[in-house]
């Protein structure tokens, strides 16, 4: 066991399953309390401007580690200066477009990477009704690795805005739709779109990952382990000026064109059949009847 230990040590050291195997331990926390802001913009809606589309982005990170040598910044560029940046460039797509029939949110939230704490706090504090919030779109760690095929759906098979997102992808040639390929890892609880669930808001988060336009799915592979492995959570997710960002502009036409689409429709997306949210949106159907 303490051979694993030490290995645990190292930052390459890979999971180990353990069976029959008991432990006790004995653990001192220090609690430290501090305030930090969440930041919400609206473009307000000409004909239903009750009715509310929130976009949402965590724009923290994990701030400075003094243990480390060298640089011990924790810059998060992709996770998540790519999502903060694409919650602006959206924001700045429907401010010069013609103004939406439902008003449109923009919510930058803090203390993702500490529990969703500000998505939380949001979702606990709502500044527009839940009842008449349409649908949480959520963009967090975008891809900077060149255009993709594969659109991944975080959690598919949960609501009907996969409905909305399927048409919109179908219009970009080449482009498809496909499953996470490990639910098992739970990442659609990882991120800030799970607190809108919680309160029954349909909530979307996709990105793509993996099949690359010219080299393929041995490409993506490569270029996820490495982030995997060697960036995630680390001060080495930097900006890099040799990032190739037009996969990630495919994206923004996506996450914009179902924001537009939602904005100006009457229809009040649900939650799939059997899905563990459904009950809870349900519960407020009667407050959506214009």
């Amino acid at each position: 066991m303490e051979d694993e230990i030490s290995k645990a040590a190292n930052g390459n050291y890979a999971p180990l399953y353990l069976s029959d195997l008991q432990a006790s331990t004995h653990i001192e926390n220090t609690i430290r309390t501090s305030s930090s802001n969440n930041f919400i913009a609206l473009i307000e809606g000409t004909d239903r401007p009750d009715e509310t589309i929130i976009y949402s982005a965590h724009w923290d990170h994990l701030g400075q580690d003094l243990a480390l040598d060298g640089d011990n910044i924790y810059n998060g560029a992709i996770d998540n200066g790519t999502g903060t940046a694409a919650l602006m460039a959206i924001a700045k797509l429907f401010a010069e477009g013609a103004p939406p029939e439902r008003s449109i949110v923009f919510l930058a939230v803090t203390a993702e990477e500490s529990g969703l704490l500000g998505s939380q706090w949001y979702a606990e504090h709502p500044i527009y009704p839940v009842a008449t919030t349409v649908a949480n779109i959520n963009m967090d760690g975008l891809n900077v690795y060149g255009p993709m095929r594969d659109v991944v759906v975080v959690g598919d098979g949960s609501s009907e805005l996969e409905n909305y997102l399927s048409d919109l992808v179908d219009l970009q040639e080449g482009r498809y739709m496909t499953s996470e390929p490990y639910p098992e890892r739970g990442y659609y609880y990882r991120s800030d779109h799970f607190n809108f669930a919680r309160i029954g808001v349909p909530a979307i988060y996709f990105e793509s990952v993996k099949d690359h336009f010219e080299y393929g799915e041995e490409y993506g592979e490569q270029m996820q382990q490495a982030w995997n492995s060697n960036i995630y959570h680390s001060p080495r997710d930097e900006y890099d000026p040799e990032w190739d960002l037009s996969g990630l502009l495919l994206d923004i036409e996506l996450y914009h064109g179902l924001g537009d689409v939602l904005a100006n429709d009457t229809v009040f997306p649900n939650w799939y059949e059997g899905n563990e949210f459904k009950a809870i949106r349900d519960a407020t159907a009667g407050e959506r009847i214009r």
